[in-house]
């Protein structure tokens, strides 16, 4: 054990989804000390894999990816499809067949979990839990928000997403690690 424990929490902000609260803890000396805590239900994330019809032998797997607004960042970032726990005793890999309809527009066939992570564990308790979602079907997409609207969906070659992780094309946390564990697992067969 830490010797670390928290002995209060007052709310400071509710919205839809996000709590903001301020904890009180102890440190294994006594000091009492706080901090800002975002709560959240958590996040699903997906690497979503795809084939050019010519590739029969399937050897050249490629990866969806949306580039949206994020605004904490005024900016436009690639990403892997994700998002959040948003419905009550959704179970994880539904919550992802469900985000990929709606940002991407793919139903996959197979889900298998990679990892969860801690996206910022100095700041929320939120975790996301990352999967590969393979035999995926191109449907309709059902956006949810102006972000989606207009977002832009493409298709990469795994090997080149990787390139764009070690080049610092993408950064987002989630998709660093989705994409390194997916090329990993799909390596190793």
């Amino acid at each position: 054990m830490t010797g670390f424990r928290q002995v209060d929490e007052t709310e400071v902000w509710q919205g839809y989804v996000y709590r903001l609260v301020t904890g009180t803890f102890e440190s294994p000396s006594g000091e009492r000390f706080e901090r800002h805590i975002v709560r959240t239900p958590g996040a699903v994330s997906c690497v979503p894999i795809v084939y050019d019809d010519a590739d029969v032998e399937r050897s050249n797997p490629r990866v969806v990816l949306i580039r949206q607004y994020r605004a904490p960042h005024d900016a436009m970032v690639v990403e892997i499809p994700a998002g959040v726990r948003d419905v009550a005793g959704e179970a994880d890999a539904d919550n992802v067949r469900r985000e990929l309809v709606e940002e991407v527009g793919l139903v996959p066939g197979n889900v298998d979990y990679l990892t969860s992570i801690y996206p910022s564990a100095g700041i929320t308790d939120s975790d996301n839990a990352i999967f590969l979602a393979s035999d995926c079907v191109r449907v309709e997409r059902v956006p949810h928000g102006p972000e989606e609207e207009f977002a832009e969906i493409f298709d990469i070659p795994l090997t080149e997403a990787i390139e764009w992780v070690e080049a610092g094309t993408i950064v987002d946390a989630k998709s660093v690690v989705g994409l390194l564990f997916a090329e990993r697992r799909l390596r190793a067969g």
